[in-house]
């Protein structure tokens, strides 16, 4: 048969003759596949989530938005005081009081930050630079141009003391 005969509604079966159809064998295995896969990811959305077999500690049920529940150290140094104060003007906007986190943007108290995995470094190329979303999907982080050098390196003291008093080093 031709693509035009097929382009004009002709079959090769016979008239009248009821036309061959795929196998229901091959679409149940594409659907079976698509089943497999979509399982697979929310298994691993479960674990990733649940990791060390704790649920995640949230107040967004509550209407807060806040992402964990922060922990706050009984001391913080005084690079930390005045990080928190840069923080709470410049980033907890998105971030969160205590960079709990919100509906706008990732707590940083949260173990994808641990120094181990987004060193200082990290941070201040974050704020500097902005940096295109990668583990979340809050969308991509905007530069900001308004924070200083100072008040950066502070501002980072205060996400690891905050870090650190819960228990992520």
């Amino acid at each position: 048969m031709t693509r035009n005969d097929q382009q004009r509604g002709h079959s090769k079966n016979a008239p009248g003759a009821p036309e061959k159809r795929a196998s229901a064998g091959g679409m149940n295995k594409g659907k079976i596949a698509v089943i497999a896969i979509v399982a697979v990811g929310i298994a691993a959305a479960a674990t990733w989530t649940h990791r060390g077999g704790e649920a995640p500690a949230t107040e967004a049920a509550a209407g807060k938005g806040v992402m964990v529940t922060v922990t706050l150290p009984a001391t913080l140094s005084e690079a930390a005081k005045m990080g928190e104060k840069a923080f709470n003007a410049v980033c907890a906007a998105c971030h969160g009081a205590n960079a709990a986190g919100t509906e706008a943007g990732p707590p940083l108290v949260h173990e994808i930050y641990e120094p181990s995995h987004h060193g200082d470094h990290a941070f201040e190329m974050a704020v500097v630079n902005g940096v295109r979303a990668h583990h979340w999907t809050f969308g991509d982080m905007p530069a900001q141009p308004a924070m200083t050098r100072a008040d950066l390196r502070n501002v980072i003291a205060y996400v690891r003391e905050m870090q650190r008093a819960n228990g992520i080093d």
